[in-house]
C-alpha cells in the first residue's frame, strides 16, 4: 500500500483543495491530511475564519481523504513520514524549493502539484472583503 500525506490550513474548503486531494490520492491508496491547528497559525502569522475542528470535519467529509491529524508545528513532519509510514509527500507547487519540505526527500519522495488556476483562499477572502452587503445580507438590522 503506498501512502501519501499533505499539509495545509484548508480553510474555506474549495475546489482547488478537492483538486489537490484528488491529485494526492491518486498517487497512491491511503491520503493522510496533516491541517494546521489553529495554534499553529497563530505561529504561521495565519488567521482561518474556520476553527480547527471545523476545517478537521470538512476534509473528513472528502472521499479522497483517509485520515486527518493535526499539524502542530514545523518540525514534525518527520515524526509524520515514520509513524503513518508515508511513501510521499504532495505539497503546492509554491512550496517547491522551500526548506519547509524539501529536506523530506531524505524519508520519503516529495512531489510538488501545480496549483490549480483561478482560485485561492486569499483569493476569496480578498473578494469577499471588497464585495458590498447584498439585499440586506451582512448588514446589522435597526433595532
Amino acid at each position: 500500500m503506498k501512502r501519501v500525506l499533505t499539509y495545509g490550513t484548508f480553510d474555506l474548503l474549495h475546489y482547488g483543495h478537492i483538486n489537490l486531494l484528488k491529485r494526492a490520492k491518486a498517487l497512491g491508496d491511503y491520503l493522510v491530511v496533516a491541517v494546521s491547528t489553529d495554534d499553529f497559525n497563530e505561529i504561521k502569522g495565519k488567521k482561518a475564519y474556520h476553527n480547527f475542528e471545523t476545517r478537521k470535519m470538512m476534509l473528513e467529509a472528502v472521499r479522497y481523504v483517509d485520515l486527518v491529524i493535526p499539524e502542530e508545528n514545523w518540525e514534525q513532519k518527520i515524526d509524520d513520514v515514520k509513524k503513518y509510514d508515508i511513501d510521499i509527500v504532495v505539497m503546492g507547487s509554491d512550496w517547491a524549493g522551500s526548506d519547509k519540505f524539501d529536506y523530506l526527500k531524505d524519508y520519503c519522495e516529495v512531489v510538488y502539484l501545480p496549483r490549480t488556476e483561478g482560485v485561492s483562499t486569499t483569493q476569496i477572502k480578498e473578494e469577499l472583503n471588497l464585495q458590498e452587503p447584498q439585499n440586506g445580507i451582512n448588514q446589522i438590522p435597526n433595532t
